[in-house]
C-alpha cells in the first residue's frame, strides 16, 4: 500500500526532475544533435575537456563568482537590518512589510528592463538625476562599460533580492521567544549583546536557509544579466548559465552545453555541502 501511494509522487519526481538531469548528463557525453531523428555520437568527456579549456567559461566563472559573493553578503546584511526594522512593533508596520517585497516581487526580467532604461547613457533617469545635484557633468555609460557594468548589475540585484532575505530572516525573528529577550535585560544585556548572543544564534538555521535560497540564484543567474547588459559589453557581465545558454542555443553546442550545465551543478552542490558543514550544529537538528 505504501508502495502504491507513493508511486504517483515518484512518477512526478523522475518525469519532472530526474529524467531531465539524467538526459542532461547523457547529452553532455555525447555531439550531435538532441534530436531523436539524428545521430549522436558518444565522445566520452570531451565536451567537458572542451568547456574547461575555453578562456570565456573560466571568464564567465569569475564573473559568477564575483557576482554571487559580492551580492549574498551584502544583501544578508541589508536584509537583516530591514527584518530588525519591520520586526519592531510600531503604527503601518504590516504596510511596511508588504513594501519592501515590491522590488523581489518585480519578475526579474522586468525589472532589468526597467534598469536598463533607468541606467541608459542618454534618456536615463540616473544620468539625468546626478547630472541635475552635479555629481557628474555629462552622462555616463554605466551598462557600456566594462569596469562599471558587473557594479551596475551587482546594485539591482541587491536591490532587489535584499528584501526576500529580509522575509526569510523576519520569519526567524518571529519564531524566537520574547522571554529570552527579557532574562537577557534582566541580567544586565545591552542591545548589542541581545542581538548578538540572542538574536543570532537563534537566527543561524534560518541565515543558512537563506544562503541557500540566495547563492543557488545568484549562482544561476540568467534572467538579470540577460536582459540588462545581455552579457557585455564583451563578456563583463557574462555568468555561466548565460555561456552555457549561449553556446547551446546560438552556437547548438547542445553537448558542451550540457556539460557546462553538469558543472555549473555540481558547483552550486559543492558551495551548498560548504555552507551546510559551517552553519549546521547538532543541536538544531
Amino acid at each position: 500500500m505504501a508502495a502504491l501511494l507513493l508511486t504517483p509522487v515518484l512518477t512526478y519526481l523522475f518525469l519532472i526532475s530526474y529524467y531531465p538531469i539524467i538526459d542532461t548528463i547523457w547529452t553532455s557525453l555525447h555531439q550531435g544533435s538532441v534530436l531523436p531523428t539524428q545521430e549522436e555520437t558518444f565522445v566520452g568527456l570531451e565536451n567537458y575537456r572542451s568547456v574547461v579549456s575555453s578562456s570565456s567559461f573560466w571568464n564567465a566563472f569569475i564573473v559568477t563568482m564575483i557576482y554571487t559573493f559580492v551580492s549574498v553578503p551584502i544583501e544578508m546584511v541589508i536584509g537583516l537590518g530591514l527584518a530588525l526594522l519591520v520586526n519592531r512593533g510600531f503604527k503601518g508596520k504590516y504596510i511596511a512589510q508588504a513594501a519592501i517585497l515590491f522590488p523581489w516581487a518585480l519578475p526579474t526580467i522586468i525589472n532589468a528592463r526597467i534598469w536598463s532604461w533607468l541606467f541608459h547613457g542618454e534618456y536615463g533617469v540616473i544620468n539625468d538625476m546626478l547630472i541635475r545635484v552635479g555629481i557628474l557633468e555629462s552622462s555616463y555609460p554605466f551598462l557600456s562599460n566594462p569596469d562599471i557594468a558587473l557594479a551596475s548589475m551587482l546594485f539591482v540585484t541587491i536591490w532587489k533580492t535584499s528584501s526576500f532575505v529580509a522575509l526569510i530572516l523576519l520569519a526567524g525573528l518571529a519564531s524566537i521567544p520574547e522571554n529570552l529577550y527579557e532574562a537577557a535585560r534582566i541580567d544586565g544585556a545591552s542591545k548589542v549583546k541581545q542581538f548578538w548572543y540572542v538574536t543570532l544564534p537563534l537566527l543561524k538555521p534560518v541565515i543558512l536557509v537563506a544562503l541557500i535560497f540566495r547563492t543557488l540564484p545568484a549562482f544561476q543567474a540568467f534572467g538579470l544579466p540577460y536582459g540588462l547588459t545581455g552579457g557585455g559589453p564583451g563578456e563583463s557581465t557574462t555568468t555561466l548559465v548565460l555561456w552555457a545558454h549561449q553556446i547551446t542555443f546560438t552556437r547548438l553546442e547542445f553537448g558542451e552545453g550540457a556539460a557546462a550545465a553538469t558543472i555549473i551543478t555540481v558547483f552550486a552542490m559543492v558551495i551548498c555541502v560548504v555552507y551546510v558543514a559551517t552553519l549546521y550544529e547538532p543541536e538544531v537538528r
